[in-house]
């Protein structure tokens, strides 16, 4: 069901569009390659052997790894839906 002048499923097509950019936003990060250090490149402590074996070619502990991606999180413009809104445009 749409509303105003939208055509019926249009709602559902601006859903699944948003949904399709973010994955290809996931897939477009870089992945950890090469040889796994030993040490974390942030802090220096030991990164364990499981956590290696896990994700190949890993650099960071777990700990830096859980700052930083929190650290990406808090970016304003992460997770916004850019397309523009019946509301906005009525404003």
């Amino acid at each position: 069901m749409a509303g105003g002048w939208a055509r019926d499923g249009a709602v559902q097509d601006q859903i699944d569009a948003s949904i399709a950019d973010e994955l290809k936003r996931m897939q477009a990060r870089p992945q950890p390659v090469g040889e796994s250090a030993r040490e974390c490149v942030d802090c220096g402590e030991e990164i364990p052997q499981a956590r290696r074996d896990a994700l190949p070619g890993v650099k960071l502990c777990r700990d830096c790894a859980e700052a930083r991606d929190t650290a990406r999180a808090r970016n304003p413009r992460a997770g916004i839906n850019r397309r523009a809104s019946k509301d906005s445009q009525l404003k």
